[in-house]
C-alpha cells in the first residue's frame, strides 16, 4: 500500500464519517450529543488525507539525485542502491477499507428486540436515590420509558400520582411470551446499550411483530415482574390505549 492509496482510504473514511454525522445514520451508533465530535473527527481525517496526498505528489515531483551503485557481497553492484531489497509500505493499511465499507454499504438498524432479549433491564439502585420532579403538564403526560420505570420501581408510583402517561417504545417478547414495551438506553454509544423493559396489562397490543414501534397511554400499575436475564424488577403499566407509530428519529434514550 503506497502513500497515495493511504491518502485515498483516509479520504474515503473521513468522508464516510462526515456523511454519517450530517444525516441520521450516526444516531444508530452514538448519542445525539456526540454529533459535533464526529464531524470534527471526520474533517480531521479528510485534512490528514489531503496532506498525505499533497506530500506524496510533492515528493514525486521533486527530482532526486542519483545515488552511486553500492557493491554487493559478491563484488557486483546493486542498481537500486538498497542492497537489492525493495521497500514496501505495510499491507495492514488496507484494513482501513473495512470501516469505510461498513459506513457506506452496510446500514444496520438501531438496537431492538434482539438486544433487549439478550440483556437484563438496565434499572439499578442508582436511580433510587433520585428525587422525582412533578410530571410534565398535559394529559397524558409524555415521559420516557426509563422515567416511568424508575418512578414505578423506586418511588412505588407516588410521583406518578394517578396521572395518565404516554410512553413510546418498541415491542419485544417477555419471558412468558406476552408483549412488553422496551427502549434502549445509551451511556455513550451502541456498544454500551442496555434495555429498559416495561410490562403491559389491560389493553395489551396483540398481533404485532417484534420491533414494532408503538405509543401506549396508561396509568401506574403496582404489578412487578422479574427479568429472566438478570433478575431485576420489571414494572408494569395499565394500558388504556395504544397506536402503532413510525420509528422515531432518535431511537435511543
Amino acid at each position: 500500500m503506497n502513500k497515495q492509496a493511504q491518502g485515498v482510504l483516509l479520504l474515503l473514511l473521513g468522508g464516510a464519517v462526515v456523511k454519517a454525522s450530517v444525516t441520521d445514520m450516526y444516531l444508530r451508533y452514538v448519542k445525539e450529543v456526540l454529533q459535533p465530535f464526529l464531524i470534527a473527527a471526520g474533517l480531521l481525517l479528510i485534512a490528514a488525507a489531503i496532506m498525505t496526498l499533497w506530500h506524496d505528489l510533492r515528493r514525486r515531483s521533486t527530482p532526486i539525485p542519483a545515488e552511486p551503485p553500492i557493491a554487493d557481497a559478491d563484488g557486483g553492484h546493486d542498481e537500486h542502491g538498497h542492497g537489492g531489497h525493495a521497500h514496501h509500505e505495510p499491507k495492514v493499511g488496507w484494513l482501513l477499507i473495512l470501516p469505510v465499507l461498513g459506513l457506506l454499504l452496510v446500514a444496520p438498524p438501531a438496537l431492538g428486540s434482539y438486544s433487549a432479549a439478550q440483556a437484563g433491564t438496565a434499572l439499578s439502585s442508582e436511580q433510587a436515590a433520585s428525587d422525582y420532579p412533578p410530571l410534565p403538564d398535559g394529559d397524558p403526560a409524555t415521559i420516557s420509558v426509563l422515567d416511568y420505570a424508575s418512578r414505578a420501581i423506586f418511588d412505588e408510583g407516588r410521583s406518578l400520582d394517578g396521572r395518565a402517561v404516554a410512553l413510546t417504545g418498541f415491542v419485544t417478547d417477555g419471558p412468558d411470551g406476552q408483549p412488553m414495551l422496551a427502549r434502549i438506553v445509551l451511556s455513550c454509544c451502541a456498544a454500551d446499550g442496555r434495555p429498559i423493559k416495561v410490562g403491559m396489562d389491560g389493553s395489551v397490543p396483540t398481533g404485532l411483530p417484534q420491533d414494532t414501534w408503538i405509543e401506549v397511554v396508561g396509568r401506574y400499575s403496582d404489578r412487578i415482574g422479574t427479568d429472566s436475564v438478570n433478575g431485576a424488577s420489571i414494572p408494569y403499566l395499565q394500558v388504556d390505549s395504544w397506536e402503532q407509530i413510525d420509528p422515531p428519529r432518535q431511537q435511543y434514550e
